[in-house]
């Protein structure tokens, strides 16, 4: 009996042990399965890609962002410019740098300066040289109202210019410029090589030829007989005609334009011009004034022109 006893105890504490064993192994199972998934587990099985996918993206995004840094890290420490410019010397060494300029467009201006401006960059290579900077410094020259600049390879700079068309000279402080019609200084003349233009006399009366020309439209017929024009003032204009006799006009477009226009009809009818009249003076709108040359008498315009519009002046 009392091998009996001994073996159902032992019985008894092997079952005992097998039954605690069996449940802290059911209850361990029961924990694992209740255990809650995190939000990103949940986020990834929503992605229409494997997590191996996003794995291998995530690599790849790693390795960009230090590629980017590191591209980052070259710029700012000049390494592009640096291999710009090698390859610019290379180029040069090979041929590859400006040595001839062919310019095109040119009639009455100066080339050198165009030649100066084109061979005296400090990089002169095909490859890198600047042809902004080129054309801003022939946009500097008086003549050239636009110009176009590209490279023949392997050594040759094309140019095409667009010159500006002189329209009068102006006399300014002892100093004669030819102008275009926008008041721009082309060159300086001397009285020995003036050209046929008219002169424009006075302070600003550069920056009024524009103003001149659109007058003179007013009377085809006596623009050819312009000589010179002063700018008086800095308000109106006195113009002289190659017959030799002075025109003096009020101020105002308008009234500019009004008072030329009538003396052109008064010349059409009773030949003003050519008769040796100093001056005529139509400054005022109520009268024609004319200066005659002195100890002269000078018969009165006719017909057109009625007595009382006229005055002399001795």
């Amino acid at each position: 009996m009392a091998e009996a006893r001994i073996r159902r105890g032992g019985t008894a504490r092997l079952g005992s042990t097998r039954v605690s064993a069996g449940g802290r192994a059911a209850k361990g199972g029961r924990g694992r399965a209740l255990k809650r998934r995190s939000w990103i587990d949940q986020l990834i099985e929503l992605l229409p890609f494997s997590e191996a996918t996003l794995q291998r993206m995530a690599s790849w995004a790693i390795v960009g962002i230090v590629g980017g840094l590191v591209i980052a890290i070259a710029i700012f420490a000049g390494v592009p410019g640096m291999m710009k410019q090698q390859a610019a010397e290379i180029a040069a060494r090979a041929g590859f740098e400006v040595d001839k300029v062919e310019v095109r467009g040119v009639e009455r201006m100066d080339e050198l300066p165009v030649y100066n401006i084109a061979l005296g960059q400090v990089d002169r290579s095909m490859l890198s040289l600047d042809l902004p900077k080129v054309r801003e410094e022939m946009l500097k020259l008086g003549w050239v109202k636009d110009a176009r600049i590209s490279r023949r390879l392997p050594d040759t700079l094309v140019v095409d210019i667009v010159e500006r068309d002189p329209v009068a000279v102006w006399q300014h402080e002892g100093q004669l410029h030819l102008i275009d019609v926008n008041g721009v200084v082309l060159q300086s003349v001397s009285t020995s090589a003036m050209p046929d233009l008219p002169l424009v006399v006075g302070p600003n009366a550069n920056r009024q030829t524009a103003g001149l020309n659109k007058l003179m439209e007013n009377a085809p017929a006596l623009k050819p007989m312009l000589a010179g024009a002063t700018w008086v003032g800095n308000r109106r204009w006195d113009l002289r005609f190659q017959s030799g006799e002075t025109l003096s006009l009020p101020e105002g477009e308008k009234d500019s334009a009004s008072a030329l226009v009538n003396f052109a009809r008064m010349d059409g009818v009773n030949r003003l011009l050519g008769r040796g009249i100093v001056k005529f003076d139509m400054r005022d709108p109520d009268r024609f004034v004319l200066r005659l040359p002195q100890g002269r008498v000078e018969e009165k315009p006719a017909d057109d022109v009625k007595p009382a519009d006229v005055g002399e002046e001795g």
